[in-house]
């Protein structure tokens, strides 16, 4: 039996030094691939282009997508001057990424977002950010952890009848955090599945949940013994 192929929106690197300054080079953080690979897949790294014919047919390989963490998403694609805190943006890799879930969608492939990429989802599909953590008025937790990637700082909980809590089979547990952005407005066509106890929304997904989005970084989790079961985001794109 084929394995399935699971593409990873891409990223680029910008070497600031060396024989090379200003060079510029496709990436993906390694825990994405290993996570595909350990969980049966085949991972195809997507490159960045803005070529439409040639990301229709990057798509047309895929049997799932993975949209992948990164730049904090262009406050104009939903509405907003940007903030005093925003962080570095790239719109026209948030135009690459809304093309690739655009196209995911229409060959109904099973779609992950994971931190930036489940806030893409979520402007994609008509939603909302904070642009900064410090924006939300209500108290807020520590959601830009800084510790190691592997360690799980605060606790989530899944709404019990979600697609999310199917495919985890849990409904409390603790995850790692690294995002300053959060979701504000949810997307009208998409549903709040998980949050922290501060009441920010972690996870997102759509009515038939083919497209499931988390704040957290499960691929940094992959190898934790004691989060085993976030691997079970990675099988169900297969």
């Amino acid at each position: 039996m084929a394995k399935a192929i699971i593409g990873i929106s891409g990223s680029e690197l910008i070497d600031n030094g060396g024989i090379f300054p200003g060079y510029r080079r496709s990436y993906v953080n390694q825990d994405y691939v290993d996570s595909v690979i350990q969980n049966g897949g085949v991972p195809y790294i997507i490159p960045f282009n803005m070529t439409p014919d040639v990301i229709v047919t990057q798509v047309a390989q895929l049997d799932g997508l993975i949209l992948s963490g990164g730049h904090d998403v262009d406050p104009h694609g939903y509405g907003e001057e940007p903030q005093q805190k925003l962080g570095d943006i790239w719109p026209e890799r948030d135009q690459f990424d809304m093309t690739l879930l655009k196209l995911a969608e229409a060959r109904e492939l099973p779609i992950l977002g994971i931190c930036r990429g489940a806030q893409i989802i979520n402007v994609a599909h008509g939603g909302s950010l904070y642009q900064d953590l410090s924006y939300r008025t209500k108290p807020t937790l520590k959601h830009e952890q800084g510790q190691r990637p592997d360690l799980m700082t605060h606790t989530i909980k899944v709404a019990p009848t979600s697609h999310l809590a199917e495919v985890l089979g849990k409904t409390e547990f603790q995850s790692n955090s690294f995002h300053h952005q959060l979701i504000k407005d949810v997307a009208p066509d998409l549903i709040a599945s998980a949050h922290a106890v501060d009441g920010v929304t972690e996870g997102l997904e759509s009515h038939d949940g083919r497209i499931l989005a988390v704040q957290w970084h499960p691929e940094m989790l992959h190898r934790n013994s004691r989060a085993a079961f976030m691997n079970r985001l990675f099988q169900h794109l297969m």
